[in-house]
């Protein structure tokens, strides 16, 4: 059962999930060998009862017209427990998914591993577990349907290893099933902590979706995840997914009504079309009309001050970052990016508002989005105060390395969006390893295999900024800016007063104009008239258009290119920063 539902077998699972005709089972008949008796006369009552000779169904479909690998527990068979057969089973089907460069689709519904057969099956895990990571490996997505109920080595094995992790609505999902604990210890586990939506509060799975919905949600994850946006544009009839669409758990809302995702995406329309960033736009953000994308650095650290040729000054821009109708992460998504789906968290057991991952394409280019949330606030401040946005915790920084992970293993880029107020600042950062998280999101980010581009999109205050900026190549909006603390922070530090704020600022060369002198920033995208004070978020739809295509464009051009050039001349790049021409 899972809440008041009755529950769905996996043959039931896997003909909701996969086109209509296109099931093909890769089982192969095992025997019964047992010794014990008792364990042979059960397991021919349950082959019997459920006309399945193994608790593990394997093969292949289609889920709109993508192949697809599909394992399966069922659960009436022994509570669904892995044995040497099945577990058997598993690992051959895993190997043959990434022998034949096909999607996993899991959906485990087990008690663990069965114990009849004692520790021979408790060590199938370690194979199953040694399959998917090569079929990871390989490049491969591996997606996760958590089932009620999942517990045991099976939850800690193949059922945790999913690059996108959904579960069932109410379903018990814990390490220790609640009878174990009771016998053991004798007293009952605590109520709602091994439920699915509590788990997904805590990071560790990213959505909690029906059977029935399952199939869709996964073929718009696999658009992003297999990379191919030709696939995705005839999947949906050339048109946008917009964003109400492609969260998983969002339930069907009258047209034009705002919905709000799993987690806490706001979502609206379709995406905006708009035109990509001009020569006119790039001759005012200070580059040559005749270069193209070539930074505009001297190299020789020099960097204009003031409101003059090289645009606003520090303190309009950093006051306009700080206006609380400025567009942020989710913004962008919902004007210029199709197929979103985010993930919660870690996959650890960690969630930080501070920090959005989600898979999506953007500009028509399927990505792994990771982006400051400025929506995710405590209460909006003031446009002249060091920013209002949630402070990033240790736990957003190992989002940020789980978001990393999955970019590295199937070769998609990653876009990160800065927009940051700074990181936490209080004991639990500290104790939870701050400095170490930013030292290896550092480390992580520059040596990424996979194509990387950073969007400064507003406030680029201290570490916490850091952390997500080494990319291959750097945009900023117009009046993004990049430092080392908050400005308030800085002119207290040299002055004992946060009164001089902008005046350290200005010096410090923390404007998007002075990022470019400075070879940090490759390219600034113009906001226009949408700056204007009090222009309220929708105003700012041509900004986040033109933002939508250029970002597209500049991912598509770093997936062409060659890896080895690509990773050596973004070491050369952060290599050279500060030096003289």
């Amino acid at each position: 059962m899972t809440g008041t539902s009755p529950r769905t077998s996996a043959l039931q699972l896997i003909e909701t999930v996969v086109d209509p005709g296109s099931w093909h089972r890769w089982d192969e008949p095992v025997d019964i060998t047992t010794d014990d008796p008792a364990y042979r006369a059960d397991l021919e009552r349950v082959r019997e009862r459920t006309g399945l000779d193994e608790s593990v169904i394997t093969g292949e479909g289609r889920i709109e017209g993508r192949r697809v690998a599909v394992v399966a527990c069922e659960f009436r068979f022994l509570a669904g427990s892995i044995g040497v057969a099945s577990g058997e089973r598993l690992a051959r089907a895993i190997e043959r998914a990434t022998a034949e460069r096909l999607p996993l689709l899991a959906a485990p519904a087990s008690g663990g591993t069965r114990m009849q057969e004692g520790t021979v099956a408790f060590l199938q895990m370690v194979k199953v577990a040694a399959a998917i990571t090569d079929h990871k490996a390989a490049g491969l997505p591996y997606l996760v349907h958590l089932r009620h109920p999942t517990t045991g080595g099976v939850l800690a094995s193949w059922g945790s290893l999913g690059h996108a992790t959904a579960a069932e609505p109410g379903a018990l999902i814990g390490f220790m099933g609640p009878r174990v604990h009771e016998a053991l210890y004798g007293e009952e586990f605590p109520a709602g902590v091994q439920v699915a939506e509590n788990l997904m509060a805590h990071g560790l799975v990213d959505a909690v979706l029906p059977p029935e919905r399952l199939s869709e949600v996964a073929a718009r994850v696999l658009r992003v995840l297999c990379g191919d946006a030709a696939a995705a544009a005839v999947a949906n009839g050339d048109r946008a997914v917009p964003v109400a669409e492609a969260v998983p758990g969002v339930s069907p809302a009258a047209a034009g009504a705002a919905e709000e995702s799993p987690a806490g995406l706001a979502v609206a329309g379709p995406a905006v079309a708009g035109p990509a960033v001009g020569r006119e736009q790039e001759a005012a953000a200070g580059r040559p009309a005749d270069e193209g994308d070539a930074p505009a650095s001297t190299g020789r650290g020099e960097s204009p001050t003031g409101p003059g040729p090289g645009g606003p000054s520090a303190e309009e821009s950093i006051r306009r970052s700080r206006r609380p109708e400025r567009p942020g992460v989710r913004d962008l998504l919902r004007a210029a990016a199709e197929d979103v789906s985010p993930l919660s968290g870690t996959g650890a057991g960690e969630h930080d508002p501070g920090l959005l991952l989600a898979l999506a394409r953007v500009g028509g280019t399927p990505c792994v989005v990771l982006g400051h949330d400025r929506a995710a606030r405590h209460g909006d401040a003031a446009a002249d105060g060091p920013g209002g946005g949630q402070p990033l915790g240790p736990a957003g920084l190992r989002t940020a390395r789980r978001g990393m992970r999955i970019a590295a293993e199937l070769g998609l880029p990653l876009l990160t969006v800065v927009d940051t107020a700074g990181a936490a600042l209080n004991r639990e950062a500290e104790e939870g390893g701050l400095a170490g998280e930013i030292a290896r999101c550092l480390a992580d980010m520059v040596t990424l295999p996979a194509p990387t581009l950073c969007l400064l999109l507003g406030q680029g205050a201290g570490g916490a900024a850091l952390a997500l900026l080494p990319a291959d190549r750097v945009l900023a909006a117009r009046h993004a800016w990049l430092s080392p603390l908050p400005p308030e922070g800085a002119s207290a530090i040299l002055y004992r007063t946060t009164e001089r704020a902008y005046e350290i600022a200005d010096r410090q060369g923390v404007r998007s104009a002075d990022l470019l002198a400075h070879g940090i920033v490759d390219r600034i995208v113009e906001e226009g008239a949408e700056g204007v004070e009090g222009t309220e978020p929708s105003g700012y739809e041509g900004f986040l258009a033109r933002l939508g295509d250029t970002l597209g464009a500049e991912l598509a051009a770093l997936r062409a290119q060659d890896q080895g050039e690509r990773l050596a001349a973004r070491r050369a790049r952060h290599r050279r920063i500060g030096l003289p021409g």
